[in-house]
């Protein structure tokens, strides 16, 4: 299970991921992909509080990335030991913005 919180001011937008990123809960985070993300030149992802992802989350935060990298720019935060090997392991770590 994953809960999905956006904080949008102006052009920007931030989404905070809590619990796993997996094949049940990446199209929650797709819908707010293909719908939230219109006028938003600035996109944040905070993975603070997320514990897991598989595949499919990976696949639906590389379409985020291809997204903004038309309208603006992402990048990842708070990322945690987890998530950062499984982003290094997969390539991840090189093309996405991560501090």
């Amino acid at each position: 299970m994953m809960t999905i919180t956006q904080t949008k001011t102006d052009s920007s937008l931030t989404i905070a991921l809590d619990g796993r990123l997996d094949t049940t809960s990446a199209p929650d985070l797709e819908a707010v992909c293909k719908n939230g993300l219109d006028g938003v030149s600035e996109l944040t992802i905070d993975m603070e509080k997320l514990d897991y992802m598989s595949s499919a989350g990976l696949r639906v935060i590389l379409a985020m990335q291809k997204r903004m990298l038309e309208q603006g720019s992402m990048k990842v935060v708070n990322v945690n030991d987890i998530i950062m090997e499984i982003f290094e392991i997969t390539g991840f770590a090189d093309i996405l913005t991560i501090e």
